[in-house]
């Protein structure tokens, strides 16, 4: 199936993992929508517990959900049509075009035979996209190279080939090795997908870019194909990583002179991206941990969603987190943000174990709450009032459970419907992921160490990252080459 387009797609590939294909597809979104083209973003498959509902109610992984708002695009199913959330130990829920259609384990889903009618549902998604957009700039995953798995790939190369796109190959020199990497994972390729790529991309540079003249020359002349750009490594330009390597690199320790924000750190935390706007508010430290020392020095606690609840919840009792959370209670603010706000209160019922062989679970007992999970996932947008504020606030739900809250301790109005649970003083929780992206949810926080202070404005803050990062790609990237390619 090939595109109706006039312009091919861009395609950006990877030597390996976390080489940055989300960033540069995201740098080239905006560069492309700043220059007055109507670019939209593409990923056949990802593999995140960060995700993000759509307006029509369905879900899709996170980066592409940033993606679309570089291009400045309402977030669509078709960007993003087969998504999967780890939910056990080798075992993730399965979401096509948007709903959950069972779990797999890695065996089943890298070998079974499922991926081919995937891969047929992928190509689909693509169609439709690129029937009302021009170029689409699409993201592969991993390494190119995964001899054992590519013919069963539905992602990289044959998504390439099905959308005859023009291939970019991203390294990470950052991580050493890059000669190696680049020059392997092209003599890897077979020859069609030789074809199809166009050029190489050299990404987190350090240093003075001159002095890498001669390994660009080096490289041209060992595997045939320009050097298209070498991007340097900038820590100035903040845009949300989708990568759970990504975390591993958050802080983890409290520390003086600020206000301190503990996120625990679930086994299968979920959305964390949900705390992207506070870690870019200069007087608080947010950090994740599991440490109990680190928890007891936070101003404010955040319980933040997983995906796999019953087994978090069962873990924090086991590790003794539990009894700490009870203790801070009345003392500092405690958070629950979707599984996290499930795990506050009295109990959690799973009469379908959709999560479980477990049938309940007792909750912390902090609120005075009870959950049923549910077979059915809610997957919405919301506009909602925060508290008694009259400010117009934003998020959106994913999750599958129901909670039932006295109408006198809700915490939001969502056109007349309650929501959340709030217990007068201050604790608090809700379903709503991107809650803290509303500067009044920010400000409230700010306010427990800071009075005088206000929360910034995250979503110009986002814009103007969005038109640096284009920046940066028109100032290191040959985008002339590129358009050449595709036009």
């Amino acid at each position: 199936m090939s595109t109706m387009s006039k312009m091919r797609p861009i395609m950006l590939v990877g030597t390996s993992s976390d080489v940055g294909k989300s960033w540069v597809t995201t740098g080239i979104c905006r560069w492309l929508k700043n220059k007055g083209y109507q670019p939209a973003p593409f990923k056949a498959q990802n593999m995140s517990l960060n995700s993000f509902a759509t307006f029509d109610g369905l879900e899709i992984g996170r980066a592409q959900a940033v993606q679309a708002e570089a291009c400045q695009l309402p977030v669509q199913v078709e960007m993003n049509p087969v998504l999967l959330k780890p939910s056990s130990k080798n075992k993730s829920q399965v979401i096509l075009h948007g709903k959950p259609i069972g779990d797999q384990t890695a065996k089943e889903y890298f070998l079974g035979d499922n991926k081919k009618q995937l891969f047929l549902e992928a190509q689909k998604a693509f169609h439709r996209l690129s029937t009302s957009y021009e170029p689409i700039v699409m993201e592969g995953a991993g390494s190119i190279s995964e001899l054992n798995l590519k013919h069963r790939d539905i992602v990289n190369m044959r998504m390439a080939k099905a959308a005859n796109a023009c291939v970019y190959l991203i390294a990470d020199i950052d991580k050493g090795g890059v000669f190696g990497s680049v020059y392997g994972t092209i003599a890897l390729l077979e020859e069609w997908e030789k074809k199809l790529l166009k050029g190489i991309i050299i990404n987190k540079f350090r240093g003075d870019a001159s002095l890498f003249v001669e390994g660009k020359k080096k490289l041209e002349e060992l595997t045939g194909y320009p050097v298209l750009g070498v991007l340097p490594y900038v820590s100035d330009i903040i845009i949300e990583e989708e990568d759970s390597v990504a975390l591993r690199k958050r802080q983890i320790k409290a520390k003086d002179d600020a206000l301190n924000v503990a996120v625990v750190k679930h086994y299968y935390l979920s959305n964390y991206t949900d705390f992207q706007a506070l870690e870019n508010e200069e007087l608080i430290h947010l950090y994740y941990t599991r440490d109990p020392k680190e928890i007891e020095k936070a101003d404010i606690i955040i319980l933040p969603g997983t995906k796999n609840t019953m087994y978090d919840l069962a873990k924090l009792k086991e590790e003794g987190l539990a009894d700490i959370l009870k203790q801070k209670y009345n003392n500092v603010p405690i958070i629950g943000i979707c599984g996290g706000y499930q795990m506050l209160g009295k109990k959690i019922f799973d009469p379908y174990h959709v999560e479980s062989e477990k049938s309940e679970e007792e909750g912390l007992g902090i609120f005075d709450i009870e959950t049923t999970l549910s077979k059915t996932k809610q997957t919405v947008q919301q506009s909602f009032k925060f508290k008694s504020y009259e400010d117009n606030c934003e998020g959106y739900e994913i999750h599958m459970g129901e909670t039932n809250v006295p109408d006198q301790y809700a915490l939001n109005d969502v056109n007349g419907v309650k929501e959340g649970f709030f217990d007068g003083h201050l604790c608090w929780g809700t379903y709503f992921h991107g809650v803290f992206d509303n500067q009044v949810v920010v400000n409230e926080l700010l306010n427990v160490k800071f009075p005088e202070a206000k929360a910034i404005d995250y979503k110009s803050f986002k814009a103007e990252q969005f038109d640096k990062l284009a920046d940066w790609v028109e100032e290191n990237l040959e985008m002339d080459k590129i358009l050449e390619d595709i036009c």
